[in-house]
């Protein structure tokens, strides 16, 4: 990793931490390489069962950095999109620890993650029509699939910031902490997620986010071909063996 974008990984959980504390963690061409290359890392090692991306010195992201895009440095990734995350999300489950702002990139960023933990200080928005620009990193394509149509539509023209409690109450944000323990809460809940076989999980992500577009004719034939393999996996027989013997399972992602 670069000194941009931190990774450390304990108990099935990696923590990925977006390291430009001065610059409100805007994501510049540095940021959005680094967490590419932390999402391609982690979704091959078979210790990691669960994603956390958070923002580090309490701000989450202001989303894109308007001056290195007037210099040129824009930051996409060919194959993972913005950030290196909103194209092509990683197969394993990612939860957005949320602190201060997520704006503009940084909300897209938040949006792409499976779950979302925020402090009750934490402050969303699309503010790009301010700026002459359009959230196109995924942001009011995933909005209006994560919350009434009518409120996303209010939240992407008119640009303003929403309170994390607002978004709570719309069922965006899964868990509300208080001010500067989202990230403990992310860590919570991803540890409890961790405990659960890494086949399985993928499994069923996959399940969820492609089942949007399945017919009812398709719909269970696409998912057999997805879950067919989990139930035939040794974590299976594991899961089996552990729960008649009464003891914890011992996953090897296998």
């Amino acid at each position: 990793m670069s000194d941009e974008v931190l990774l450390e990984v304990d108990g099935g959980v990696a923590v990925i931490t977006i390291n430009r504390p001065k610059a409100r963690n805007a994501v510049n061409g540095a940021v959005a390489r680094g967490i590419a290359s932390a999402v391609d890392e982690l979704d091959e090692r078979k210790d990691v069962a669960v994603i956390v991306l958070t923002g580090a010195g309490g701000t989450f992201s202001a989303g894109m950095d308007l001056k290195g895009f007037l210099t040129g440095d824009f930051p996409v990734v060919e194959g993972r999109g913005f950030g290196g995350l909103t194209e092509a999300p990683p197969r394993k489950p990612v939860i957005a620890a949320v602190e201060g702002y997520a704006l503009a990139g940084g909300f897209e960023l938040a949006l792409a993650c499976d779950i979302v933990v925020a402090s009750e200080a934490a402050t969303f928005g699309l503010p790009e029509p301010k700026r002459g620009l359009v959230a196109g990193a995924g942001g009011i394509m995933r909005l209006p699939r994560r919350i009434p149509y009518h409120v996303a539509m209010e939240i992407a023209l008119t640009g303003d910031h929403y309170p994390a409690s607002r978004l709570y109450e719309l069922g965006l944000v899964n868990r509300l902490t208080p001010e500067g323990e989202a990230l403990s809460g992310a860590r919570e809940l991803a540890a409890t997620i961790a405990a659960n076989a890494p086949l399985a999980l993928a499994a069923t992500k996959r399940v969820i986010v492609e089942s949007a577009d399945w017919s009812n004719e398709e719909m269970f034939k696409k998912q057999g071909a997805i879950i067919s393999p989990v139930f035939s996996s040794k974590d299976a027989m594991e899961g089996a063996a552990a729960f008649a013997e009464k003891r914890p399972p011992a996953w090897t992602g296998e």
